[in-house]
Order: C-alpha cells, then structure tokens, then sequence
C-alpha cells in the first residue's frame, strides 16, 4: 500500500465481509489487523481483494503462497512507460497522473488456462478432456487480447474518426491557396468556416478529447507535461476560431481576410489532434512489442501435464493443478511443465528458450529440468520440486518485469530536464509572441499567434521520458531470451563499467559437480571395471556428492551393482559394509589407516601426485585389502577459459576467490590462465576484500553460486549468480546467468554496451530535437530564409520524435549476444 487512499480502500472492501467486525490497515507496515465472529480462510480475504480490483497479496504463515487471481492475460497491475514515479503501479488502467501516458499492464507471471470445445465454445473446463456433449478433445481456451492491444485498438478507432472529419477540413482549408477558388462560388467563405466548425466537433470532443483531459490534469496537479502543450496549443486555437466564427467584428484587420472574414484555424486543430493521435497509435503498438520478451516466454508454458498416480496409471492435468512432490512423465517433443528432477529415465532437452545455447543437453536420472523447456526423444519420470510462481520461467518473467520499471542513473537526467521543460516551453511561447507582436512584419498579431502555438506544440517531453526506459524494457527482454536475468537498469547499466570480476570456484569456474575422472586398480585379481563395480555398490546407499559422482559413473558404464549389508558411514572418512559376508570399504588414507589396510609406497607416491593436481582420491578395500583407487574431479567449465580471455581482453581484472585449498586453486587457475587468485577464503575475507576494491575507486563485479557468496554478491557493485545455484544466491544477486558459465557476464557486457548506447542515442536524438526545434518554430529562421513552421507540420514532427526514439530502441531486438 503506497497512500491513504489505498489504506482506506482495503479496509472498506475487507469491511464487506459479513464475519468482519472490525478492520484496521497500516500504512507504514503494510499489515492488516481484523476482528471478526468466526474464523476467516486467507482465500477469502484475498478474493475480496481482488474483486474490488485490488492488486495487493496477503503473506501470512497460514498460507504463504496465495496467488492473486488476475486478467485472462495481463495481471491487473498498470504501470507507467516512462515510470514517472519509479516503480509505483496502479489497480486500474487509465493514463499516468505525471504525465498523462496512457498507462501499461504487466503480464501476468502464472497463466490461468481454461479448456473448451472447438464445436461447443460454450463448454468451459479447468481440466483437459473430453466435451460432454460431442465427446472431442478440449482444447486450450485462447486468452484475451491484452490491455496494450485493446488500448491499441481503442486509438486506432479513434484516428479512423478523425481521420474521416479531419480530411474535408484540411482540403477546405488549403482550397484558399488556389486561384479563382471553385468552393466559393458554391458558398461563401463564412460558410465554408461553419462546415469546417461542425466538421471539426467529433475530432475535438470524441477523437482528440483524452488530449484535453490529460492537459487539465496535468495543470491541476501541476505535473506539467507533453499534453499540457497540446491541450494549450489545440485549445487556445479552437477557442480563438469559434469566438472569430461568432464574433468576427471584435477582432482587428490584420486577423481577417479580403472578404471581411477572420482567419479561423480549425484545420489546424483537427490535424494537430489527428498526428498527436497517429503519434499515440504509433507508440501503443510499439509499447506491444518491447514487451514481446515477455509475451514469448509466456507462451513456453505447457497447458498441461501427465500426471503418474500411486497405482502408476497417467492422467492428463491442468498445469495449474500440478502440486510440489507430484510425479510427472514427459513423453517426447513434451513440453516440461514445472521445475523438477528426473527420477526414472534420461533424455535430451531443449534448453535454447531459457539458456539461448542452441545444442540440446543431454539428462539423466537425478538431473534438474526446467518449465518450458522441450523434451527430445526419450522418455522420463520426474518429481515436480517448484510450480507455478515458484519456476524459474517465473521468476524470469517476474525479473523482466521488475527490471523494465527499474530506473538507470541517465533517466535521472532526462527525469531532471523534463521537470523544468514545459514552464520553460511556455514562457517561450508567451516570448515568441511579445516578439513577432513588437519587431514582426504584418501581420504581426496572425504571425505572433501562429508561431507562439507552433512552439507549444513542437515540444516533446515525451521522447526525453522515454529514451531510457524503452531502451532498458527491450534489453532486458533480449538478456531473460539469452539467458541473462536482470534485476534493475542500474546493474545493467554497471555492467559495462566494471574494473574488477571477483569469481568462485566451484560452480562458477567448474562445473561444482563431482565426477569419475579415472579408476586404478593394484590388485592382479580385480580389474578396474570391478574396482568401479565394487566401490558403486557401496556408495549407491551414500548421499555424499563423491558417492553420487561413483554410482552414476558406474550406472552410465551399463555395470553390476550388488547388495551390501551392515553399511556405515565414517565421517570424514568414506563408508563401509559387506557383500556376501566380505568386508568393504570406500574412503580416504585416514580411513585406510584406521582399517589398518596396507599401501605400497608407489601407490601412495601416485595417489599423492593426484591430489596436488586439485583432484580427490578414494580407496577400494575388499577383505582385508586395499585393491584400487578411482580420481574423482570438479572439471573446469569448457567454456571457462575462453570467457575469461575475453574479460581481461576488454580490460577486466579476473581475481578467482575460493575457499578451496591452495593446490586445487592453482590447479585450475593455472588451467584457465588466471594470473590472480586466492585460496582458503571465508565468506568474510571475500566481503572485506571486495570492499577494499571499492575503497581504492574500482567498480567491482562478484560471480558466485553458493550461500556462502550471499554476502559478497550484496556488497558487489554487480552481483552475478550463477543460474544453477543457489536459491539465496540468486535472490542477492543482481544479475542471474541461466545457464551458469562466465560466457553469460561476456554476453551481459555486450549487452550492457549496446543498451547505454542506444538510452544516449534516444537522448541525443531528443535533446537535439527539442533545442533545434523549438527555436525554428519560433520563427529564429524567418529573417534569413523566409521559413516559417506551421502548427501542422509542428505537430508531425512532435509526434515522430517519440516514435524515432521507440524505434530506434527496437533496434536492440537485432543485437546478436
């Protein structure tokens, strides 16, 4: 709740309620404390809300996770396009009170699908089937046109209107200019003027009317703006032209015509209106596609799932019904529903929609999959671990929205001109009058009055306004399609400024997944596959991440694994048990020693020139000796080297920070060409020694993917969390790489450049427009050429200069990262 009217509106809705007794909002705290007669589910409180076209969501430990119920295809929330009052929304759509933009409606991040029948559309269903009264298939119920596209065409019918009055008006007008004119011997020019007056009614007060009322806001409230121009320039000349049509004989000579008729300005008006209205027109359908990121990532979203009940059998659900824990199967060319693991099966999946990597990734039992993405040709089971709002697609979509609103230190800029803009504007216009009216030639009253009206309207705030959020909304939408979350313009903007990349280890650099590197065995009587086998079937009843990189090893190898009994783990040590009476045991040295196991020293020589290669080793002892040993390794990243070449390339300074030991520390940095790093650091060193960066004036970048990289990617002037993380990793960081490699921070620069780019583009186009245009319809040029600009073409050019900077922002659609 952002105001005392917001307070006062929950309370009086929630007071509705027939259990309610009382009902006490806080502002400040953003909590509402109720009395009633009988218990009250959160559901309700929540539909109450959102009935009376409320947007706001009850947090409470009863119920978590209640999701608001929102439009077909928007989610009720409206925001500003040039967010005049940063991420402030509002419940309703209309135009912003700043400065009078007709408001924008975020899409909503869960879809609400129905089911119907394509002979019997009447047939609605919140589950897949059948229809019951021809028995076809349900299909997907298509969803509404959104607001954007119903403001679009609400402003196109409008300009079909005006367009139809505008035409005869302006040939009526330019009839004047030619010789002998034909029309007035049909009629006389006063009458000619009336046709023009009730021709000019519909444009006016229907077609061009919201420019008017957006103008009387803006001066009410007195947040001058690009209407407030309109309405001064369009009004006081309409105004001007029916007093003249009626009153002629008030006004002096050099305001009438040969014929004794005052020269009236109604084509003028209605042209002035018509462009402002192509211009809008022009600006609703390019707000539609810099949020076509969005609407694509919506679209990824399955309609469906199979649902595999506790007797096996499939059944087909609505991906809205499809709860945490529920067990999945996805069938080839499936779309994947909700974020989960693989539990039974493997596959390749199409990641390209959330990654942007083109080459499907290879599955397998106990990896993690993603909603949206597309299965390829096998076939698995999985269990269902986030739905709805809580998927990764989600968030994304969440994160675009969130970053679109956001605001980048140039917009304080344009924020700043633009507060200061119209009154300057005006008083222009008053200047050029008083001006043409003292120095001008004759007419000087017809003269003065034309070109003070052509100042106010050639003024456009607007393309100022919109400069960088158009730039950020579009680039924030090519990042989430490349797999680069954004949180906020700033950190985008950042990106491209930085002089220091601090990155993890494990994770970040390598793949933070432990793997079977190679298998030896030292005994004459088992061979190295057996060691495998032998050391898989003990470790298949471990958790630990080095047991899981042994037994899928083993698995993916097509070998044996055999019972085990009386397992145990050895903390810090490894684990053991007995096949068929025998002693095992899978471990460290320490464990050996403690086993009283015996190792030749060759063994332990080789064992050792391992480990300081940054590699794990672990022993396989069977009876009562140790026959083997398999290397297990966190690998490096393939593409780890080439993104870090690229950085210090462009003039970043690479620094890895691990808590790792000092070996495998230089192991890999040695591997990837790092010339600076250090080992064994907590949580708090990196924190510290990020801000001593800071302290010496460096812009710092921190890459992680762990809890304990939290504190460091908040104090980071960027903050990259690898999407393959952390949960509280990516919730501090800023910037989030879906698919989790360092070639995602090479891509988010290149797009950090090409966005701050294009927002000094747009800005340079509007200044440049606004300090050339405004002194040209003035009059600045008319002593030495003899150019004079008409209102008409004043308004042309208002109304391209913000469509220009929307265009040019479009651009960034193209860009390749």
């Amino acid at each position: 709740m952002t105001c005392n009217g917001c307070k006062v509106h929950v309370e009086k809705t929630l007071s509705a309620l027939e259990q309610v007794k009382s009902v006490e909002a806080d502002l400040k705290e953003g909590a509402v404390t109720l009395e009633s007669d009988e218990h009250i589910s959160v559901e309700k409180l929540q539909q109450a809300l959102v009935m009376a076209g409320l947007h706001y969501t009850f947090q409470t430990n009863e119920a978590k996770d209640v999701k608001v119920l929102h439009h077909e295809n928007g989610n009720g929330i409206f925001y500003c396009p040039m967010h005049c009052e940063g991420t402030k929304t509002y419940d309703n759509q209309g135009d912003c009170p700043v400065c009078g933009m007709a408001l924008v409606e975020q899409p909503k991040v869960v879809k609400a699908i129905q089911f119907t029948c394509p002979m019997h559309p009447h047939i609605l269903k919140d589950e897949p089937g059948s229809c019951p009264e021809c028995g076809m298939d349900l299909v997907v119920v298509e969803p509404d046109e959104s607001a954007e596209d119903k403001t679009y065409r609400r402003l196109l019918q409008k300009l079909k209107i005006a367009l139809l009055f505008t035409l005869p008006i302006f040939l009526i007008a330019m009839s004047e200019m030619i010789p002998d004119n034909y029309l007035y011997r049909v009629l006389p020019q006063k009458e000619w003027n009336l046709i023009q007056f009730f021709l000019s009614l519909p444009v006016v007060f229907y077609a061009g009317w919201m420019f008017f009322e957006r103008a009387w806001k803006s001066i009410v409230n007195w947040n001058l703006n690009m209407f407030t121009l309109i309405g001064l320039g369009a009004g006081i000349a309409f105004v001007f032209s029916v007093i003249a049509l009626i009153f002629p004989e008030g006004f002096p000579k050099d305001f009438k015509s040969d014929t004794g008729t005052v020269y009236v300005y109604f084509e003028a008006v209605t042209v002035i209106l018509t462009l402002v209205l192509l211009g809008q027109v022009l600006e609703a359908r390019a707000h539609g596609k810099t949020s076509g990121a969005i609407r694509e990532l919506l679209k990824l979203a399955p309609a469906s799932a199979i649902l595999i009940d506790h007797k096996g059998n499939e059944k087909v659900v609505a991906l809205g019904h499809v709860k945490a824990g529920d067990r999945l199967r996805v069938k080839p060319g499936n779309k994947i529903a909700v974020d989960g693991r693989i539990i039974n099966g493997q596959s390749d999946i199409d990641e390209s929609m959330i990654t942007g990597e083109p080459l499907p990734v290879d599955k397998i039992k106990g990896d993690l999959v993603r909603s949206g993405t597309i299965n390829g040709t096998g076939s698995f089971d999985m269990i269902a671990e986030k739905v709805g709002a809580d998927t990764l697609l989600s968030h994304i979509i969440e994160m675009v929205n969130a970053a679109s609103r956001s605001k980048s230190s140039l917009q304080n800029l344009a924020d700043k001109v633009a507060k200061y803009f119209v009154p300057i504007v005006v008083l222009i216009s008053v200047f050029t009058f008083i001006a043409w009216y003292n120095f001008g030639p004759e007419p000087r009253l017809v003269f003065g009055f034309v070109n003070a009206i052509a100042v106010l309207i050639i003024a456009c705030p607007c393309a100022l306004g919109l400069a960088t959020p158009m730039s950020v909304m579009v680039g924030v939408g090519q990042g989430a399609q490349n797999g680069i979350l954004i949180k906020n313009a700033e950190a985008l903007e950042k990106m491209n400024k930085i002089d220091v990349l601090i990155t993890d280890k494990t994770g970040t650099i390598t793949e933070g997944k432990p793997m079977l590197e190679s298998v030896k065995s030292f005994s004459h009587d088992y061979k190295d596959q057996e060691i495998l086998s032998l050391g898989a079937s003990l470790n298949q009843y471990s958790e630990h991440p080095l047991a899981r990189a042994v037994v899928l090893d083993a698995k993916g190898k097509g070998l044996e694994f055999y019972e085990i009994k009386n397992f145990k783990t050895i903390s810090g040590k490894g684990v053991t048990g007995r096949l068929k009476g025998t002693f095992i045991a899978f471990g460290n040295e320490a464990l050996m020693d403690q086993l009283s196991m015996v190792i030749g020293d060759a063994i332990k020589k080789e064992v050792n020139q391992e480990q300081q290669l940054g590699k794990t080793v672990s022993y396989v002892a069977f009876g009562k000796t140790a026959i083997g040993y398999v290397t297990i390794s966190d690998a490096i990243k393939l593409s780890s080297k080439d993104a870090i070449k690229s950085l210090k390339d462009s003039g970043v300074e690479v620094i890895m920070m691990t808590g790792d030991n000092y070996g495998n520390a230089k192991n890999v940095a040695d591997t990837i060409g790092l010339d600076h790093f250090k080992a064994a650091c907590s949580p708090g060193e990196k924190l510290e020694f990020i801000k001593k960066l800071q302290q010496e004036g460096k812009m710092v970048a921190m890459a992680g993917d762990g809890i304990n990289d939290a504190p460091a990617l908040a104090q980071a002037d960027v903050g990259i969390a690898m999407g393959t993380g952390t949960d509280i990793a990516i919730e501090t960081a800023e910037l989030t790489l879906v698919k989790g490699d360092l070639t995602g921070i090479v891509r988010a620069r290149t797009l950090s450049r090409a966005v701050t780019k294009n927002i000094k583009e747009n800005l340079f186009f509007a200044f440049v427009y606004n300090i050339f245009g405004v002194p040209v319809a003035a009059g600045i040029l008319y002593p030495v050429f003899g150019v004079l600009l008409s209102p008409m073409i004043a308004a042309m050019a208002m109304s391209f200069s913000s469509v220009s900077v929307i265009t040019n922002s479009l651009r960034l659609r193209r860009i390749k990262l």
